[in-house]
């Protein structure tokens, strides 16, 4: 193992620890995308409801950290520190001064798990995929005409 030498206690202590992948930490608030579960959008997370697929992955995963984003109100991210407690899973609000993330929660575990699909879709897009679709009785009993 190399010593560090008087330079390097200089750099850290002008710039501060270095780091692996700023970018990617300030994003996923505080985590590296390897190591993310599931993460939801700002937007996401003030929908009325808690999305059940990350209720699912928090019982599934008891040993995972959330990861909260700490500029978004506290009503809004109650209801998944309510969740994250029933399943006895930590929690982290994050806060960065710099920036402020479009990641409003991200479940994830201290090591890499490198999961493809993060995002889930967001629930009023369900709904309205839902209500596009017709109904069977609605196909039998509409007029088609004919040229």
């Amino acid at each position: 193992m190399v010593k560090p030498t008087v330079d390097d206690y200089l750099q850290k202590g002008i710039y501060g620890q270095k780091e692996i992948k700023p970018d990617e930490r300030r994003k996923f608030l505080g985590t590296l995308r390897e190591r993310v579960i599931v993460a939801l959008k700002q937007s996401q997370v003030r929908e009325k409801k808690v999305y059940p697929e990350v209720e699912m992955l928090m019982k599934q995963h008891p040993k995972a950290h959330l990861y909260l984003n700490g500029h978004m109100n506290y009503a809004d991210l109650s209801k998944y520190i309510h969740v994250a407690n029933r399943y006895g899973i930590r929690y982290t609000m994050v806060t960065n001064k710099e920036y402020n993330s479009e990641i409003g929660l991200v479940l994830a575990y201290d090591y890499a798990i490198d999961k493809e699909h993060i995002y889930l879709e967001q629930q009023e897009e369900k709904q309205t995929e839902k209500k596009k679709k017709p109904s069977l009785l609605k196909k039998i009993f509409t007029k088609k005409k004919f040229l």
